[in-house]
């Protein structure tokens, strides 16, 4: 569930190239925070995947909510289990 999560808001991740220094930006709409800048492309997609992951796992340390994207919802990961 999180590899997917992961992967579904990889592929929506837009990217642009900075005029002033013309490395590459890259963000995660819709994720507050989650963002990177780097001198390449592939190392603005894989700083960016390492600030994705690290948002994940503070928001779920935390409590708070995680968008669901593509239908996955992280948020079930904090819900205790039932027991019968």
């Amino acid at each position: 569930m999180l590899i997917n999560y992961i992967d579904k808001a990889m592929d929506i991740a837009v990217y642009e190239i900075v005029e002033d220094d013309h490395s590459y930006w890259g963000e995660i709409p819709n994720l507050q925070g989650v963002w990177a800048n780097h001198e390449t492309l592939e190392g603005c997609r894989s700083e960016l995947k390492e600030a994705l992951s690290d948002w994940i796992a503070l928001r779920l340390k935390l409590g708070l909510e995680i968008p669901i994207i593509n239908g996955i919802n992280l948020n079930e990961i904090n819900q205790p289990l039932i027991s019968v």
